[in-house]
């Protein structure tokens, strides 16, 4: 069994096999998404959409299945939030869904999305799936059981810890409360740069990240540190004499 409050750089394909069955309170993971691929046209807002793809390219490929049996596996119960693109949700749902098994769909509503190209909607929602399975308890503080979060893009998040698809920090907290309680451990598959880690750290639970990539490993180890991007590119100690 791996230990807890720590981030593992690799491949949470195969590092998950190291967690122990039934081991695992609740797994919060924001998996890579799945997109459709278009051409650009030549407009700024086309152009604008293209260079948002090039910053996403290497985590809009989706993921393989197979580590859902594995989620399964490690899951004390069913206790399960997955962010996804609306192309993976059909699926997920289907693998998960049954009699004992309930669901929710969780949205993050932004209020100045990028703006719509002709003849699409905008896209101002992401989808968080959640499953529970019978004998899962939720707390009865009615702060968390709100099922949407409205706020603006959080571009100081992007600029301060440098990751593309960041979620907030707020919203996953009150998830992590509300599904969970103190010293219970989540697992966070695809840790990027750490929001479900720091979300774990503040509220008292145990955690334990898996991220391959490690340019955002090391941004969440720093995270997890107290440490921003934006401290160690202007240089911590002299920020510390401001």
């Amino acid at each position: 069994m791996l230990k807890t409050n720590e981030i593992y750089l690799g491949d949470a394909y195969k590092l998950i096999k190291e967690i122990d069955d039934k081991s695992i309170d609740c797994i919060y993971t924001d998996i890579p998404y799945l997109y459709d691929k278009h051409g650009f046209g030549k407009s700024p807002l086309s152009q604008r959409k293209g260079q948002i793809d090039k910053e996403l390219t290497g985590i809009t490929e989706g993921i393989d299945f197979s580590i859902l049996s594995d989620f399964k596996r490690v899951l004390k119960k069913t206790n399960l939030f997955i962010w996804c693109s609306k192309l993976q949700i059909k699926d997920i749902l289907n693998y998960f869904t049954s009699d004992s098994v309930r669901y929710e769909i969780l949205v993050w509503c932004k209020t100045n999305p990028v703006p719509a190209t002709y003849n699409t909607w905008l896209p101002d929602i992401e989808y968080c799936l959640y499953f529970r399975e019978a004998g899962v308890p939720l707390a009865q503080n009615s702060e968390f059981k709100h099922k949407y979060f409205l706020s603006s893009v959080n571009k100081s998040d992007k600029f301060f810890y440098e990751h593309p698809t960041i979620k907030p920090l707020e919203f996953v907290r009150k998830n992590i409360l509300h599904s969970t309680s103190k010293n219970e451990i989540v697992l966070a598959p695809f840790a990027g740069s750490g929001t479900t880690l720091v979300a774990c750290k503040e509220t008292g639970r145990e955690y334990i990240g898996f991220e391959i990539d490690k340019h955002y490993y090391e941004i969440a180890s720093d995270r997890l540190n107290g440490i921003s991007q934006f401290e160690k590119r202007n240089g911590f100690e002299q920020l510390k004499l401001w």
